[in-house]
């Protein structure tokens, strides 16, 4: 057993970078464990922004309506409105730690429009390399702070937990980790699908290690998928073009804020390019069922590319130029709305143990995640969750059990098991294919499956062919698991 830190936050995103600065700032003493190197999770490849209402025209009250509108009927009004109200002060925070958004030649921020938002609302920094300039900013910091024991290439393999609360952790070396509490801010669960933005360790490891310690999990049906992800291949499969090793690779949505168009293999646009993220992926997957293509084509050639290097960059390296070329692109899946049910303070429904970030769920989201909200959500409920857990009681490891889930589920499963539940539970699901998900090896899968059969509407995200309407007695109705016994609903104000 290590010396007790007062907080342990479990990955090294945005989220949990700042959960960790926020304790440190507090005088806290805070262990963070990374399996990764430092600026090297998940948040380090986010091309999106922050969303935040800062322009003359806009008002927390105006994004708090879009997002809710964004999220069908689902959203927790409460939390959205933590989040409208607190992100302009993040942006101004981030700023004095370091992070040098991106401005006009006179000094004001540039903001970005992207689907579903009313107005210019969205920070960037660097373009599209907003999550590489955040996490490498708040990384540097994190390792400097004397503060901040960093763990690096350490993976969290069990909670332990002491007369119902949890107490620490165990690292996948044995060590022994005890806090005051437990913030897990390890990503999504995106990764568990075939067809993905995310990079291999976001298969929900945070999820599993929160459910092998009692806390319930909430939505896990609402996963959203990105309308535009590469679809890698050479010049037979892609009429000429070559796109090598960049399969789902994201180019993101405010490429389309500053022009881009959507094009069906005859030329033709057919879908509004700026509808909410569901609609343009179920656009475009209704026009690939259609013609039998598996791919439409993103025309960014009139976009100033100089507002999109490392996007421009990555296509590039892959062989496809697309001052010249029109991109390839299909649906992928992309971010877990669901994830540990939380409060507005990201505590799970266990004592000592708190989330934050995309492994989170405070019914933020709803059914379909507005633009850029995600990176505003780790910075407002990273912060809220680093500062409960620090009013938890003094760490109390002695004699704490640890509660280490199913190895299988720490890992990610293999390509046939990530097939099978993009195909029974894609962008389109029915009874029929999601039925044999139940018996899937894998934990998650089976839970998703079961929020999915539970949901008999089609909403967001979550689009079934066998109930294609929505159903209002679903509104704010979040479909909650304890375990692996049946889902159940409750309201979320």
């Amino acid at each position: 057993m290590t010396q007790p830190s007062d907080l342990i936050v479990v990955g090294a995103g945005a989220a949990g970078l700042y959960a960790t600065l926020s304790a440190a700032r507090a005088g806290a003493r805070v262990s963070l464990i990374s399996a990764t190197p430092l600026a090297q999770a998940a948040s380090y490849w986010a091309q999106g922004g922050l969303a935040a209402a800062l322009a003359a025209d806009d008002s927390p009250r105006r994004h708090l309506e879009d997002t809710v509108t964004a999220g069908r009927g689902l959203v927790r009004r409460s939390a959205a409105r933590v989040l409208c109200e607190e992100a302009p002060g993040i942006v101004g925070d981030l700023e004095q730690l370091g992070v040098a958004f991106d401005a006009d030649r006179f000094g004001r921020l540039s903001l970005g429009l992207e689907g579903g938002h009313s107005v210019r609302r969205v920070v960037h920094a660097g373009g599209s390399a907003t999550g590489r300039r955040v996490t490498r900013e708040l990384s540097a910091l994190a390792a400097q702070a004397p503060e901040v024991t960093v763990l690096e290439r350490r993976r969290a393999v069990g909670l332990l937990a002491r007369e119902g609360r949890v107490a620490g952790l165990v690292t996948d070396d044995g060590t022994r980790l005890v806090a005051r509490a437990v913030v897990l801010a390890t990503g999504g669960t995106a990764a568990l699908w075939s067809r993905t933005t995310n990079p291999p360790g976001s298969f929900g490891a945070g999820l599993a290690l929160a459910q092998r310690a009692g806390a319930a999990l909430a939505d896990l049906e609402l996963v959203q998928f990105h309308p535009t992800a590469v679809v890698a291949g050479g010049p037979e499969e892609l009429g000429g073009r070559t796109a090598r090793g960049i399969n789902g690779f994201l180019v993101t949505e405010a490429i389309r804020g500053e022009g881009a168009v959507l094009l069906d293999g005859a030329g033709e646009r057919f879908v509004d390019e700026l509808a909410p993220r569901d609609e343009v992926a179920r656009a475009i997957e209704t026009r690939l069922r259609a013609t039998g293509a598996h791919y439409v084509d993103l025309d960014m050639r009139r976009v100033d590319h100089a507002l999109f290097p490392n996007v421009v960059e990555a296509l590039r390296r892959a062989g496809l130029d697309p001052a010249r070329e029109l991109v390839p692109v299909a649906p992928a899946a992309h971010y877990l709305m669901g994830g540990i049910a939380g409060d507005l303070h990201g505590r799970s429904t266990v004592p000592g143990l708190l989330a934050a970030g995309e492994c989170a769920d405070t019914g933020l989201h709803g059914a379909n995640r507005l633009a850029s909200n995600s990176l505003s959500e780790c910075f407002v409920f990273g912060r809220r969750a680093a500062l409960a857990g620090l009013d938890e009681p003094p760490a109390a490891g002695a004699g704490a059990q640890a509660l280490e889930p199913d190895p299988a589920t720490l890992r990610r499963p293999g390509h046939a098991a990530r097939r099978t539940l993009w195909e029974g539970a894609g962008l389109e699901r029915s009874a029929a294919g999601l039925g044999p998900l139940l018996e899937a090896p894998h934990p998650l899968v089976r839970m998703v499956a079961a929020c999915a059969l539970a949901r008999e509407e089609s909403r967001g995200a979550h689009r079934r062919t066998d109930f294609p309407a929505i159903d209002p007695a679903f509104d704010l109705r979040h479909a909650v698991a304890r375990g692996e016994g049946a889902p159940q609903f409750a309201r979320w104000e």
